[in-house]
């Protein structure tokens, strides 16, 4: 028999691949025009290498980060062009989302916890200005130090929050990231779309199921 869930009293949402569409093909096309490298090469050449993910734990500055990409991806264009091919791959609010996310905000805390960078927040807080202040707080990689998988970032945002892990409801795209929120006892929903959140937030009396 399935052991009940606890009420759920902190909803967490990751951002890229749950509330903001990501296309991460999109910065291949900005960049191409002005790389060396061939399409293949190219696209082989962007990936989560070292210095990416240090950026997105706060080792590595902006300007380092984008120095470095413009390198390793043979690129012969300034920082803006760097940057704005980097940003392309965030495309639009998931809007079904984005309202679910608005329809239980005042009866239950949301947040976002994501994997990300100041490149990006930046971007998305001028492309979606009103996308993050739906959050009652928003807890970024770069700023905690910690990324996800790692149990320390599920950690942190719990001590943050006050809230004991089987009080918590992670949304996330990402398979190892929901093995390691329940591996710490949260509850974790794997979204491939909408219809999963909904569907989450339903089932734990968090929405109205329709008539």
């Amino acid at each position: 028999m399935k052991d009940p869930q606890s009420p759920v009293r902190a909803v967490l949402f990751d951002l890229g691949g749950v509330v903001l569409d990501v296309d991460f093909a999109r910065p291949l096309t900005v960049w191409q025009p002005h790389s060396r490298l061939s399409p293949e090469e190219l696209r082989a050449a962007f990936r989560q290498d070292d210095p990416y993910l240090r950026h997105e734990t706060g080792a590595l500055s902006a300007d380092g980060f984008l120095s470095h990409l413009r390198d390793v991806l043979a690129l012969d264009c300034d920082a803006d062009i760097v940057r704005a091919g980097f940003n392309a791959m965030l495309v639009a609010e998931i809007e079904e989302t984005v309202r679910l996310l608005e329809a239980i905000r005042a009866d239950v805390p949301c947040y976002a916890i994501s994997n990300t960078n100041p490149v990006h927040v930046a971007e998305i807080e001028r492309a979606f200005p009103t996308l993050l202040p739906r959050f009652a707080r928003v807890f970024v990689s770069h700023e905690i130090g910690q990324r996800k998988p790692d149990a320390a970032a599920f950690r942190h945002v719990l001590d943050a929050i006050g809230v004991a892990a089987p009080e918590a409801l992670l949304f996330d795209d990402l398979l190892p990231n929901i093995e390691a929120a329940r591996a710490i006892g949260m509850q974790a929903v794997q979204v491939g779309g909408p219809e999963d959140v909904r569907r989450g937030l339903e089932e734990r009396g968090l929405l109205e199921r329709p008539a």
